[in-house]
């Protein structure tokens, strides 16, 4: 049984890799049940370079863009913690061990003298920063394991793997946003409980609003069926794959248009490949947006489309459900285990240009039932979400 009053006099101590989307969705939800929650965000130097030279794929990754402040808790102090390092093998195997250092350095700057619980967001190097302060503080530890984090790094070789178990067995409770990713922490046979809880969405940003109110809001042809996606522009999310489908779209219907938000190292790329398959009348690139605008995308749009590689649980499946869109997305992470119904969305294959169209076409010819796919999406708000991750910190607190 929940108590929520339990945590009100506890203080929350976040380790993550940025403060904005689901890390500070994830945080800001549950903010209301401690008394102060301070979320520690790694931040490498090296990213500022980006401020100064048009290299796109340290953008993400720029101290600007990795905390979003909008309606933060007062009861939320988010401090950037510098970690500087290398993006080489042997320079990111190393990042856990400054990781803690740099966190342990804040604490002592900050004074937190209090601090009843830790939790980080992603196994690597959160997790491990976490697992040492656990260790040096006697505090208990939740760790989240999100994607990458668990279905890669501890399975490219001996070294990794030992890392990853390390962090996950001195956890006191796991957290994992996806079926998918339970497996492979069960692979890895670790003893540490874990609890599948998924990603959500904040049902006071996104639900319905007028199609053509946000087109025009955002300056978008009402006269065109508008296929959408949002995120960064790397390898994993399949973008160049959305693009060849579009190829094979416009050969059926030219009423269409397919917009990509986001930024990335591929944003070039990108675009080379719209203007060499002569796409630049059907698909934009209209680069990141405040998270606080994707509502209106979304809401602009007639279906969502994701065609990643590889996920963890998505967020931007859940506030695409909960805008009443369908979702099209690949059969990868624990997009399945979301959209189990062709009333949500529909599944293609991952890098599977031809049936990634031909999903995307079938999409756009069916009629939804918009008040469904709305009432399937309550079940994700942030606000459950919190209850659900609650019940795991009442578990070790």
């Amino acid at each position: 049984m929940i108590k929520p009053d339990l945590m009100q006099d506890k203080n929350l101590l976040v380790i993550a890799h940025s403060y904005k989307s689901f890390v500070k969705d994830s945080v800001d939800s549950i903010s209301r049940y401690f008394e102060q929650i301070n979320v520690f965000v790694r931040h490498n130097l090296f990213a500022e370079i980006s401020n100064i030279l048009p290299i796109n794929y340290l953008i993400p990754f720029t101290k600007k863009n990795l905390i979003d402040i909008t309606y933060k808790p007062n009861n939320v102090n988010v401090i950037p913690t510098r970690v500087t390092y290398l993006p080489t093998r042997k320079g990111y195997l190393n990042l856990g061990e400054k990781h803690f250092k740099a966190v342990n350095r804040q604490i002592q700057r900050n004074n937190l003298k209090k601090f009843d619980l830790i939790h980080s967001h992603f196994l690597w190097s959160s997790g491990y920063a976490a697992a040492k302060l656990k260790e040096k503080h006697d505090v208990p530890y939740v760790v989240t394991a999100h994607g990458y984090d668990i279905y890669d790094l501890p399975f490219r070789d001996r070294d990794w793997r030992e890392q990853i178990k390390y962090v996950l067995n001195t956890a006191d409770y796991i957290i994992t946003v996806s079926g998918s990713n339970l497996k492979c922490i069960n692979e890895l046979a670790v003893k540490t409980p874990v609890k599948v809880i998924p990603n959500g969405f904040y049902s006071n940003f996104f639900y319905p609003k007028g199609l053509n109110y946000c087109r025009k809001t955002l300056d978008l042809p009402v006269d065109k069926k508008i296929i959408l996606t949002v995120g960064y522009l790397v390898e994993v999310k399949g973008h160049q794959y959305l693009i060849k489908a579009m190829s094979e779209v416009i050969k059926h219907r030219k009423d269409v248009l397919c917009i990509i938000v986001g930024s990335g190292e591929l944003k070039n790329n990108l675009e080379r490949q719209i203007k060499k398959e002569g796409l630049e009348n059907f698909v934009k690139l209209v680069g990141g947006r405040p998270h606080n605008e994707i509502p209106d995308w979304v809401n602009a749009c007639d279906i969502f489309v994701l065609p990643s590689l590889n996920e963890g649980n998505p967020t931007v499946m859940f506030e695409c459900l909960g805008c009443e869109k369908p979702f099209v997305g690949t059969r990868v992470g624990g997009v399945p285990e979301i959209i189990i119904s062709e009333d949500y969305g529909l599944l293609a294959e991952p890098a599977s240009p031809k049936n990634l169209a031909e999903k995307i076409l079938i999409a756009l010819d069916k009629a939804w039932n918009y008040e469904k796919i709305s009432k399937y999406a309550a079940q994700f708000t942030w606000e459950k979400i919190a209850k659900e991750t609650l019940t795991v910190y009442q578990h070790v607190i």
